[in-house]
């Protein structure tokens, strides 16, 4: 009897550790991805353009597929790249952050210099092409592939800031966490991705078949406010590009020895919060997040010329080299 009560003793510890495990894991994979909110509200903002134009019953097949592919994207290709990283080349994490909060503030940057010029043209009143269509399985075939490959990039950001945000431990529990963030953000991301593409007939059919007048109301309001909504959120999206991707570069900076800037922004925040000390929490991060998101988008400028006039043509001669004859 006594072997047995030992026996259950040692099973309840495991069971307390293995939990105290499992705790640890959700815990930090919270807090990695929580980091990584910019990059996060893109990819929802970003994804909903590539099932524009399909029919209604097509869209939840595409995102099944693109979120497929995202699962893939992150667990088969940069979780073991990310491990193999922090074993190998920990001192490579910065770099690679600050190239990802480039590419961010590039995206971000793109976005609002694009949108300002077709309100230009929108404003001149110069024609809109209008897209000619053409073999629907076809088309769906190049926007699932499309949206994979921007979710990769967007994946790989994701997955850098959470690795770098992880308390060093083993290389189990760093998988874990990993593996963990990557599966409750493409959950999170394509979850609201499913939400918002079906939302427009979610308000329809409430508007045409409810019982009651609040619930075809609330139909006819869901209705009118998405192409609002779907302004917002890329507008949202793209703030919180530039303002992700300029802070990862301030701090990458402040890692790497040049800390000017990061604290020059730390002291400009913190006399900022000292006006209104009443909200000075929220003033604080605010003037923060928004020096962050200027130096972003001045990055982000900056590095345009060089996508468009050095590495997308080096990138597109090397994938015209490495493509069928």
């Amino acid at each position: 009897m006594s072997g047995l009560i030992a026996l259950l003793d040692d099973v309840a510890a495991i069971a307390k550790v293995a939990a105290a495990s499992v705790d640890d894991i959700a815990g930090q994979a919270a807090k990695a991805g929580a980091k990584a909110a910019g990059a996060v509200i893109d990819d929802a903002a970003v994804t909903p353009k590539y099932v524009q134009g399909f029919d209604a019953s097509r869209e939840l097949p595409i995102v099944w597929r693109i979120a497929k592919g995202s699962l893939k994207n992150k667990l088969l290709f940069l979780l073991p790249a990310g491990l193999l990283l922090t074993s190998f080349a920990p001192w490579a994490i910065t770099p690679l952050l600050m190239i990802g909060g480039g590419y961010l503030c590039f995206e971000g940057a793109e976005k609002v210099i694009y949108s300002l010029a077709a309100s230009k043209a929108h404003a001149g009143g110069k024609p809109v092409p209008i897209d000619p269509g053409g073999d629907p399985l076809h088309l769906e075939e190049q926007k699932a592939m499309g949206a994979i490959k921007t979710d990769f990039i967007l994946s790989a950001e994701i997955m850098t800031i959470a690795l770098a945000n992880i308390p060093k431990s083993n290389i189990w529990m760093e998988a874990a966490t990993l593996a963990a963030v990557g599966i409750g953000i493409t959950v999170l991301v394509y979850g609201s991705v499913a939400l918002i593409v079906k939302a427009d007939d979610i308000g329809l059919h409430m508007a045409e078949s409810g019982r009651l007048s609040l619930t075809r109301s609330i139909g006819r309001g869901v209705v009118k406010a998405m192409p609002g909504f779907l302004k917002l959120l890329t507008t949202v999206g793209t703030a919180a590009m530039l303002w992700v991707g300029g802070s990862i570069i301030i701090h990458g900076l402040e890692v790497l020895g040049y800390g000017w800037l990061g604290h020059h922004i730390h002291d400009l925040a913190g006399t900022m919060a000292g006006i209104m000390p009443q909200v000075g929490g929220a003033v604080e991060w605010l003037t923060k997040a928004t020096l962050d998101g200027v130096f972003g988008l001045a990055v982000g400028a900056a590095l345009m010329p060089l996508a468009s006039y050095v590495i997308q043509p080096v990138w597109s001669r090397i994938a015209g080299k490495s493509g069928p004859a």
